[in-house]
């Protein structure tokens, strides 16, 4: 079966991606979605009886889950057309008072795991296939008290970029996803709730579902990099022409 796979699909823009790929990719009859609430990707292969839905209950924060879902390619051995990595978290905190489990679970779940989930679904992918990674405007530069997450997302975009020129031979598009904030469970995790910070409750925010959209759209086009409204297009733009020093007197949350 032609399948697309779907990291973080639980909620938020992963749940969008899975009705973007079903409008823009009705050649895909099967989806892995890839989450910790098993009730909640249960409810959404509901919504799609149409479609062969997998809910896999993983915690990729652990490197155990990455081999158990190498076991599941291996007896499964799907056709995949669309992958999406888009499992991650961020943490506003001071660096120095921060719990420690919290900082390093971040980088494996938003750098390690994001890296041995593509590496291990390239080997079964088609020709003319897409690699979705979703970094963030995070990623153009740094932003004091999320420090890790924009390392880590940094790390999501760069690795996107080499990736999109070394896998082009073989047919395969890479593209780095990198929205502004969307109405999601984000901010809660991320402990920035609404009215406690000046810079997140003054930024417009974009639609999961314009983004899911939109990116596929350009990954199919052989796009590098998708961002969307014109005001972080700017923000991306500055991110590479002002020293980090200034832009970080911004941006602090």
């Amino acid at each position: 079966m032609v399948t697309a796979v779907i990291t973080g699909a639980s909620s938020g823009l992963g749940k969008e991606y899975i009705s973007a790929i079903i409008a823009q990719y009705p050649s895909v009859d099967a989806f892995w979605l890839v989450a910790r609430r098993k009730e909640l990707l249960r409810e959404i292969a509901e919504e799609h009886p149409d479609k062969t839905i997998a809910a896999i209950s993983l915690d990729l924060t652990k490197e155990e889950s990455v081999d158990v879902f190498e076991q599941l390619l291996k007896e499964n051995n799907p056709e995949i057309k669309v992958l999406v990595n888009n499992a991650g978290f961020g943490k506003c905190d001071d660096f120095f008072s921060s719990n420690r489990r919290v900082q390093t679970d971040m980088v494996d779940l938003n750098c390690r795991a994001l890296t041995g989930i593509t590496r291990l679904c390239l080997p079964y992918m088609l020709d003319d296939s897409l690699v979705l990674n979703i970094s963030s405007i995070a990623a153009f530069a740094p932003t004091p008290r999320m420090s890790v997450y924009c390392a880590t997302k940094s790390f999501v975009l760069t690795f996107s970029k080499a990736l999109h020129d070394e896998l082009r031979p073989r047919g395969i598009k890479v593209l780095a996803v990198c929205p502004g904030p969307m109405d999601t469970e984000f901010w809660r995790v991320a402990n920035v709730p609404e009215g406690k910070s000046r810079l997140i409750d003054k930024l417009p925010r974009v639609s999961p579902k314009a983004v899911a959209e939109g990116s596929l759209r350009a990954a199919k086009r052989g796009k590098l990099v998708y961002t969307n409204s014109f005001f972080y297009k700017l923000y991306r733009l500055l991110g590479k022409l002002l020293p980090h020093g200034f832009i970080m007197q911004f941006t602090e949350i």
